[in-house]
């Protein structure tokens, strides 16, 4: 019986996922980071290289991660973030 997949080694195998949104999303957090409280980021639309929907699901994925607590909103060119209690 022949294999339909191809096999490698285990040690070969990649262990860490790379994101796409990997690079925006550092830049948030990082940002966040340094937010004063009161205080909101906003990050141009056209920054976020993906629609926002897809940014916003990534950055909600790393704020769970890290166990941190953050809103959103939106409009037509911006997308808003802050840290919340």
């Amino acid at each position: 019986m022949t294999r339909r997949f191809e096999t490698l080694r285990e040690a070969d195998v990649p262990k860490s996922r790379m994101s796409k949104h990997r690079d925006i999303i550092a830049a948030i957090l990082k940002d966040l980071d340094r937010l004063k409280p009161g205080s909101a980021l906003q990050v141009p639309l056209e920054e976020l290289g993906d629609t926002k929907a897809n940014v916003r699901s990534a950055l909600n994925r790393a704020t769970r991660k890290n166990n941190r607590k953050i809103a959103t909103a939106t409009d037509e060119k911006f997308l808003y973030i802050w840290n919340t209690d």
